[in-house]
């Protein structure tokens, strides 16, 4: 390349200062980019030693000389530093300085190309500063044990709450193996290696277990680990963090011994209860017998207090048990969907009026029954119709209609409002998906009250979806449930034939169903000894059997039984309507508000604990005789 053309290339580089020293370093040339970095013209420049764009402090300690000493020794010198343009102000320069040579090889100047660096040093100094922030924040958070470890798990810094929680000064644990951390069982499992290694193949594990500090003594923690790359991917490490979750797993621990011993108690105040009622029900039958001799009469008075304080005991000791749990108490019955329709509607009817709004119903003339909790079937349809109403357009119409399948019934609810991207398909029933994420982004919410519906629909053996066309075209939500099954129907006729049965007679027809022997023949002695018919059964499905035979006015339901439970047995009388009207009393071990409250709901029309009171007893039989036909 010729001279001249070398010169234009150099001249016509605007973006950085290059330009010529002699020996001496006085500028010789100057170009483009020199002019608009320096701020000289190159008349101004040209043959003045180039320390004029350097410190005063630099030039002060000769810094121009020692550069040009190297650059002539080495044949080249780069640095970095702050240089001064002609109007006094500074920025940030990468230098570098070539010696310049000639044909013979001999230096003859140089060659000086200076970058404006002054943004990137900023940015440089802001991540720096960000960095240096970040490492002060870790190293000051006491409630959590946060540091790194190399590739192979050698830790390489330690913070605060690491030294807290673990124990350890940054001296006594740094660049060792972080299995020290481990209980000697997990290190022969070789857990601490299949921790990094899932780490890397996960990116990120978490887990829960017993962790070790420095004096021995273990402690319950909570671990996550996260592999650290560079930017070309290369494993630079790991990150853990650790947390001291010693007193949340002794409360967990407090909570499952106070659940357990809850447990016990109810289990021990039904037991006890069992064995009571045969006695209390003996008395009740030496009660009845007017020529005891006074000897007997005493012991049987004695027997009757001792049995009544006893039952108190129990009371009391049932009282100081807790009942805890998570789940939902369905109170399962025959429910009429279109009573379900109704109430859904009657509960919304107040928003949806104020937004202008309207329902629209579309119902088989047919009556549908679903067996199901009324309350919470109600909830759930509840629910989507608000939800219709709050991401549909004032004065939009919402329609509610129920089909016929098969074996189950589909309630749809149907809008026109904003609609669900794909997206939210995939996810509006999750725990916390916030509605207005894919529905409505001015509306707030909390992200349950689908995952609620979806649960309580589940429970009932059905399903929940979401279907939509997309934005703006409306959404539909679908619930499935099975039909109530068909023998379940009510059949008036044979209700009636079957109530008529005491409407004539002078005593009680009765049923005691109850697997404690003992207190089922006693309580069928005492009644008998009042003038009552009796019949006993010892199990549920041969109580049922027994109803169907001897259609009675007033039935003893132990809760309890071997093959189904009393709740089975009064759904069973109910549904295929055997026992007619007659009075269905709950007789069971357990006596809380939540045992009285699950009998009423489940339709009892009395709930009696063992053992039974003769007052009580006498009032269930009086309720029985006023509620016979014909009485």
């Amino acid at each position: 390349m010729s001279d001249w053309r070398y010169h234009a290339l150099v001249d016509a580089i605007e973006d950085c200062a290059i330009f010529m020293l002699d020996l001496n370093g006085c500028i010789t040339s100057w170009n483009t980019g020199a002019r608009k970095l320096k701020g000289y013209e190159a008349h101004e420049i040209i043959g003045q030693h180039f320390s004029r764009f350097y410190t005063a402090e630099s030039v002060a300690r000769g810094w121009p000389d020692y550069e040009l000493k190297q650059a002539f020794a080495t044949g080249r010198f780069e640095d970095e530093g702050w240089r001064v343009r002609k109007d006094g102000t500074m920025f940030w320069a990468n230098v570098v300085i070539t010696a310049a040579r000639d044909p013979r090889g001999e230096i003859i100047g140089y060659a000086k190309y200076t970058r404006d660096l002054t943004t990137k040093r900023a940015e440089e100094e802001k991540l720096r500063l960000s960095e240096e922030r970040f490492r002060l924040l870790v190293e000051s958070v006491t409630d959590y044990a946060i540091f790194m470890l190399d590739p192979e798990g050698h830790i390489v810094s330690w913070n605060t709450g690491a030294m807290r929680i673990e124990g350890y000064q940054p001296s006594e644990i740094v660049g060792k193996h972080f299995s020290v951390l481990h209980c000697p069982e997990d290190v022969a499992a070789d857990v601490p290696a299949i921790e990094l290694q899932t780490a890397i193949r996960a990116g990120r594990v978490e887990k829960e277990g017993w962790r070790v500090r420095k004096d021995g003594s273990l402690f319950w923690a909570s671990v996550a680990i996260t592999a650290v790359y560079d930017e070309q991917r290369v494993l630079r490490g790991f990150a853990k963090v650790t947390r001291d979750m010693s007193e949340r797993k002794r409360l967990e621990q407090l909570e499952v011994s106070s659940r357990r011993i809850s447990e016990f108690i109810a289990t021990l105040a039904h037991e006890l209860r069992n064995p009571l009622a045969p006695v209390r029900n003996a008395v009740g039958v030496m009660q009845m017998e007017t020529s005891l001799p006074p000897h007997l009469a005493r012991c049987r008075d004695i027997i009757d207090r001792q049995t009544s304080h006893l039952g108190r005991l129990v009371d009391d000791l049932l009282d100081m048990g807790r009942i805890t749990t998570g789940k939902i108490d369905l109170r399962m019955a025959r429910v009429e969907v279109s009573d379900i329709v109704e109430r859904s509607i009657e509960l919304v009817h107040p928003y949806i009026v104020s937004r202008g709004q309207r329902v629209v119903t579309a119902l088989p003339e047919e009556p549908i029954h679903v067996t199901g909790d009324r309350t919470r079937l109600v909830q759930v349809v509840q629910n989507l119709l608000n939800n219709a109403s709050k991401f549909s357009p004032h004065g939009s119409t919402i329609t509610l209609q129920v089909e016929r399948e098969r074996n189950a019934f589909l309630l749809k609810v149907m809008d026109t409002g904003r609609g669900i991207s794909e997206k939210g398909l995939t996810a509006i029933f999750d725990l916390f998906v916030q509605e207005d994420q894919y529905l409505n982004p001015g509306d707030a919410g909390l992200g349950i009250g689908l995952t609620l519906c979806r649960s309580i629909v589940e429970m009932h053996g059905g399903s929940i979806s979401a279907a939509s066309p997309g934005a703006n075209q409306g959404s539909t939500f679908t619930v499935r449930l099975p039909f109530a099954l068909e023998d379940e129907v009510p059949d008036p006729q044979l209700a009636d034939s079957a109530g008529n049965t005491a409407a004539t007679r002078g005593a009680l027809r009765v049923v005691v169903i109850d697997d404690n022997r003992d207190s089922a023949d006693s309580l069928a002695m005492l009644l008998q000894m009042k003038g009552h018919e009796v019949r006993i059964a010892y199990r549920g499905r041969e109580g049922i059997d027994v109803v169907r035979h001897f259609p009675p006015d007033l039935v003893f339901l132990d809760l309890a039984l071997p093959d189904i439970d009393g709740y089975s047995v009064l759904r069973a009388m109910r549904s295929k309507r055997i026992g007619g009207r007659a009075v269905v009393v709950a007789m069971t071990g357990f006596g809380q508000a939540s045992d009285r409250e699950r009998s009423e709901q489940a339709g009892f029309d009395a709930h009696l604990v063992k053992p039974v009171d003769m007052d009580n007893l006498d009032a269930v039989i009086e309720l029985a005789i006023e509620g016979a036909p014909g009485r």
